[in-house]
């Protein structure tokens, strides 16, 4: 995340240890340390307010945004590459707002970048209506951008216990374990042993090696506690 308070001391610490670094959008959280740029800070005022007035606001393409985001797309993307010194492994968004239709719609995010798709999940753990609509957009996401097959949160899956079966599908699919190490029940499966035997045989890898998967996958129908 750019224009933060500790964004380049980030970076930094990411080239130093040669970690695989991506952009992280943010489209509705303001700027600690916003550019020097006039319109920037009002554009980005604009889509914090409309993305954040209402929870479903981000299902809704708003035509009289469409320069704002793309606009506030460019100046995080541009200022990335200038701290970073290289573009970014992929992108991803604050609040998983770069799939907000806005941005989707307005193919604000180039063709044939890597792209964070959807959290996947299983039959009955959302309702129909919720894994459908995620099932169209990571759809029109493959069609565009190249993205993993499979989209797991590490605490959720350890909260319902089916760690295992998401883990089970990374044998023949690219599959994304998303953590956040700040979290202490993370942090703990994170560096005990349980995470050395969960993935011992599986292939690891990150974005920067990402291509086109022959598996297409989304919806894990198969997996297995």
């Amino acid at each position: 995340m750019v224009f933060m308070e500790d964004s380049e001391r980030a970076i930094e610490l990411a080239k130093a240890f040669n970690l695989d670094l991506g952009l992280h959008l943010n489209l509705t959280q303001r700027m600690i340390k916003p550019p020097n740029k006039p319109l920037f800070s009002d554009y980005h005022e604009q889509l914090i307010r409309y993305l954040t007035a209402h929870k479903y606001n981000f299902l809704i393409y708003n035509p009289a945004l469409r320069n704002q985001f793309e606009y506030v797309f460019r100046i995080q993307y541009e200022e990335f590459e200038r701290v970073y010194g290289a573009p970014p492994s992929h992108i991803d968004g604050h609040h998983h707002m770069h799939l907000c239709t806005n941005m989707l719609i307005g193919a604000v995010i180039p063709e044939g970048q890597k792209v964070r798709r959807n959290y996947s999940f299983s039959r009955g753990e959302k309702n129909f209506v919720n894994r459908m609509y995620r099932a169209i957009i990571d759809k029109s996401l493959r069609r565009r951008y190249i993205t993993t097959d499979f989209l797991f949160s590490l605490l959720e899956r350890l909260k319902i216990g089916r760690l295992a079966g998401a883990l089970n599908l990374a044998r023949s699919s690219n599959v994304e374990l998303q953590t956040h190490p700040e979290r202490e029940e993370e942090f703990r499966w994170l560096v005990g042993q349980a995470s050395v035997q969960a993935f011992f045989g599986l292939q690891k890898g990150n974005f920067s090696q990402l291509k086109r998967s022959a598996c297409r996958g989304g919806n894990p129908k198969n997996e297995k506690d």
